[in-house]
């Protein structure tokens, strides 16, 4: 239902000559998806847990802008997501939602929040410790895609070893690390009410 909202809005704007600017001229990238995600099955356990967004590329549907502190708890099919942080209007905010396996079977798992709509989540590449580089793109017709990005830490910090690993991942598949944005993170964020939401 969710796509489908977001589809009559697509064609709508389209109509209107306004294309969204997360919107591009062009396909998804390549990605051996199918490779990375049987690899990543048998660790999903170890991908539970606490994750901080350190950076993001333009994403309308991201309601949190600062201090944005992930939890995914698992539980032996799917994680269930709670997502806190700082909205733009400077209030904490809580976000929920789930990330589990596709359901037409699409080799990747799929992220649901509540207010958005399910897309692709794509683990490029993760050390399950201490960084995880995430993808997110999906095909229109009249030849548009659109495209989101995350890096994501156990910590609100993340050592440039790591941030060149999801550099690395991102460039590989032809997205432009010039497109991220560092998200705010550090001791003037709410971490412990955020635990409490």
């Amino acid at each position: 239902m969710k796509s489908a909202v977001f589809f009559v809005a697509f064609v709508a704007a389209v109509a209107a000559d306004k294309i969204p600017d997360f919107l591009v001229p062009g396909k998804c990238p390549a990605v051996n998806e199918k490779a990375l995600f049987e690899q990543q099955i048998p660790n999903h356990s170890k991908y539970a847990g606490v994750w901080y967004e350190i950076a993001l590329t333009n994403n309308p549907y991201q309601l949190l802008k600062q201090c944005v502190r992930n939890e995914y708890s698992f539980d032996g099919s799917k994680f269930i997501a709670k997502s806190t942080g700082i909205n733009a209007d400077g209030n904490l905010m809580r976000h929920n939602g789930q990330v589990l396996p596709m359901p037409l079977g699409d080799p990747h798992l799929s992220i649901d929040y509540e207010g958005s709509f399910t897309a692709p989540y794509v683990i490029l590449d993760t050390d399950y410790e201490n960084f995880s580089c995430i993808y997110s793109c999906v095909e229109f017709n009249y030849g548009y895609y659109a495209d989101f990005a995350f890096i994501f830490s156990r910590s609100p910090s993340l050592s440039d070893q790591y941030l060149r690993r999801c550099e690395a991942a991102f460039k590989e598949i032809g997205v432009d690390v010039s497109r991220f944005a560092k998200t705010v993170q550090g001791s003037n964020c709410p971490y412990d009410t955020q635990k409490s939401l």
